[in-house]
Parts: structure tokens; sequence; C-alpha cells
């Protein structure tokens, strides 16, 4: 077993019927391309290769800001349901906290969908703690793009 970064479009999609189970919405046609567009703001998939191709996988950045300093993201986290409870979440999980070390970081952060139960026990039974809520509120894609009317201006 061993640990990789995904530098090659065959590395990549490599990935997709590990990452498709945690992101279904993610039509294998487009993983590729949103990998690669992702990278441009630091995004790096990792992927834990066993005996019989890809076992699990994390997609996460470094970033920095005010509430924590230096840190690791983990966007994405996720082993084929075949091979959970085999110890492969937990080595892949380890070598990020490892990553995170080597790049200068204070903390590492994930979120976890509040339905996934089973992974947030996970996440507990390695260490880690339940520190926030996230928010969300959906956007329409022209809505963000609109200019704001100006003051005085009639609104349509």
């Amino acid at each position: 077993m061993s640990i990789h970064i995904a530098r090659t479009d065959t590395e990549i999609a490599a990935c997709y019927p590990v990452m498709r189970e945690l992101r279904p919405h993610v039509a294998e046609e487009q993983f590729l391309s949103r990998v690669r567009s992702q990278e441009s703001t630091g995004y790096r998939l990792a992927y834990l290769l066993g005996a019989n191709g890809v076992v699990a996988v994390a997609g996460f950045r470094v970033g920095e800001n005010l509430a924590w300093g230096r840190f690791l993201y983990v966007d994405d986290l996720v082993t084929l349901s075949g091979y959970r409870s085999m110890g492969y979440g937990a080595l892949l999980l380890s070598w990020l906290k490892e990553k995170a070390g080597e790049e200068g970081c204070e903390q590492m952060h994930l979120d976890s969908g509040i339905q996934r139960k089973e992974a947030h026990r996970f996440y507990e039974r390695e260490g880690m703690i339940m520190a926030s809520l996230h928010f969300v509120e959906k956007i329409a894609p022209n809505k963000a793009l609109q200019p704001m009317p100006k003051s005085g201006a009639a609104e349509l």
C-alpha cells in the first residue's frame, strides 16, 4: 500500500470510482476537468493504492486565514465501500496530518454532512473534534453576477 498525489490524467481518472461514492453528482466525464480546475487554487488529490487499485482518496488544499492561521483543509475523504473498516481511511487521514505538518500548518480541518454519522465517529476515533457548524445558502449563478441596482434606480 502506498499513498501518492494524482498528477497525471490517468492517475486522476483512476480515483473517480472511489470519489463517486462521496460525490455521486459529479459525472465521470466532468471529473478530470473539475480536478484540474481546482488545482489552480491549490487542490491536490491523494490516493491510496492497494493491491487491486485505488481504494481511498482525499482531496485537500493548504490555506491561511485569520481564524485558523495556516491550515490544511480536507475537501474530500472517502474509501471504497468494500474496503471500509480495514484501516485505509485511517492511514490516509494520518498521511494528511503528516502532510499538514510538512506544509507548516497549525491545524487540519474538514466539513462533514450532518447525516454522515459513521464518518463522524471515524473522525472522532482518529482524534478530531467537532468544533463548529457550517451554514450554507445556495445562490443562483446569475444572481451572483448581476450588478447591484444604483441608488434611486427603478428595480424590475
